[in-house]
């Protein structure tokens, strides 16, 4: 079955993650700890310095196995049953990559011309910290928040676009943004044209208005959870930055927001118990994909 084929290449990719991280230089037990925490995009680290703690090798290898698990898992169910081209012919995998690489250039430029980093150096660390975000593991080798306001601006809205669906990535997905793209560029030929007839289209296919209308609804439902919660750690006693961001990377499940609290060199342990309730609500709608989690809430669902 599909769903056994899935759980067999997951972990021959966690077993051979671990073992790219311990020829690196890792020990076994730093190794395997990483190696689940990379592939399940979970960010999980054993040193409070994350992949800062370990040699630039490893930052590679993480960087390779984030994006593997970014991409939708039955791609490679097809892969391995013969279809060669499966994981590349698929419009939402040329997507993710050409935001990602996209997204690196730009900060590999910034981090080389107006920080001083050296080449290899600036290719390294926008390589890792924008694989990291905006594939939602949340591991970090460098204080992000200190780069400059147009890097530190980025990083918070690329941790809200996130992986393929079909992968261990959480966040938005590339392909509702997909979808809402398509559904906009029909609406602009439609006031363009008003008599002309238009469909939304996905990869050559016609997007039923069911989906479009699931679409649209998570989104609304997403922006108005992530300015509640927002509010609700405003209300604890946080700042803007440190409410806005720590909503935003618990719903969308990332790890660090921004700030000295809560960013990439720090943690949320400074954090009130009301606002520890508050985020830990936030990680489990995020992960459940809040129309979910929202149906359970409603007297109707208890009804049936």
């Amino acid at each position: 079955t599909i769903a056994l084929q899935i759980s067999v290449i997951y972990i021959a990719i966690t077993l051979i993650c671990s073992l790219a991280y311990f020829s690196v230089g890792m020990s076994p037990f730093d190794a395997i700890v990483h190696a689940m925490t990379t592939v399940a995009t979970g960010g999980f680290s054993n040193y409070d310095a994350s992949f800062g703690a370990f040699n630039p090798g490893a930052e590679y290898i993480c960087v390779i196995f984030m994006i593997l698990a970014a991409l939708p898992f039955v791609r490679y169910v097809q892969l391995v049953n013969g279809n060669l081209f499966a994981v590349f012919n698929d419009v939402q995998v040329k997507t993710f990559i050409v935001i990602t690489f996209t997204l690196i250039v730009i900060s590999t430029a910034f981090l080389y011309s107006d920080f001083g980093f050296e080449r290899e150096e600036a290719v390294r660390k926008a390589l890792f910290n924008v694989t990291s975000i905006i594939s939602g593991t949340g591991y970090s080798s460098a204080d992000y928040a200190k780069w400059d306001g147009f890097l530190v601006t980025m990083f918070f809205f690329i941790g809200l676009i996130g992986g393929c669906a079909g992968s261990t990535a959480c966040s938005v997905k590339v392909f509702r943004y997909q979808l809402l793209y398509a559904s906009v560029l029909t609406q602009l030929k439609k006031i363009r044209s008003p008599n002309g007839v238009f469909i939304p289209r996905y990869d050559g296919r016609a997007i039923e208005d069911d989906v479009l209308s699931s679409v649209t609804s998570f989104f609304i439902f997403f922006i108005v959870t992530l300015g509640i919660i927002a509010i609700l750690l405003g209300m604890t006693g946080l700042d803007l930055t440190t409410s806005l961001s720590a909503s935003a990377a618990t719903l969308a499940n990332i790890g660090p927001g921004l700030g000295n609290e809560v960013g990439p060199a720090g943690n949320y342990a400074g954090l009130s118990d009301l606002a520890k309730w508050i985020l830990s609500a936030a990680m489990l709608i995020g992960r459940l994909e809040l129309l979910a989690v929202y149906a359970v809430l409603t007297i109707q669902f208890w009804r049936a």
